[in-house]
């Protein structure tokens, strides 16, 4: 890496602590700066801290769709104005989409994220999604 290229960071949001360390331990393999937190609150606190390039974001963590509470707040809520901007990869074991799952809801685009992978998570996938979402 040259002297200018910023180390993208990645912020995991998930309360299931095997996830979070093997998505960590395959994100610095791959030159990132990964940061984590086990829940909605910590994850929020530690956006402001840490100011991420990039958000992996479970869905099912205090409640079924805590995941979908952080993109509201983030992409919606005044006191995350700033954080607009980094893009949410949303994360987990429910095959359908937030589109599927919520067809009728007329707040869809409040909690729909930029990208939507299920788990077990596709590795290279993810990789290569998360590439995608640092070059917009």
């Amino acid at each position: 890496m040259t002297g200018d290229m910023k180390i993208p960071r990645v912020l995991v949001i998930d309360d299931d602590v095997d996830f979070r360390a093997s998505v960590k331990s395959l994100l610095e393999s791959q030159g990132y700066e990964v940061r984590e937190a086990d829940s909605a609150k910590q994850g929020l606190r530690e956006l402001v801290e840490q100011k991420p390039d990039v958000i992996l974001l479970d869905v099912m963590m205090e409640s079924d769709v805590e995941g979908y509470a952080v993109n509201q707040a983030i992409k919606y809520q005044e006191e995350y104005e700033k954080y607009r901007n980094i893009p949410i990869i949303m994360v987990s074991s429910i095959e359908l989409s937030p589109d599927e799952r919520f067809a009728m809801a007329s707040e869809l685009d409040m909690i729909r994220p930029d990208f939507y992978l299920t788990k077990p998570l596709d590795m290279s996938k993810m990789l290569e999604l998360l590439q995608r979402a640092l070059k917009r």
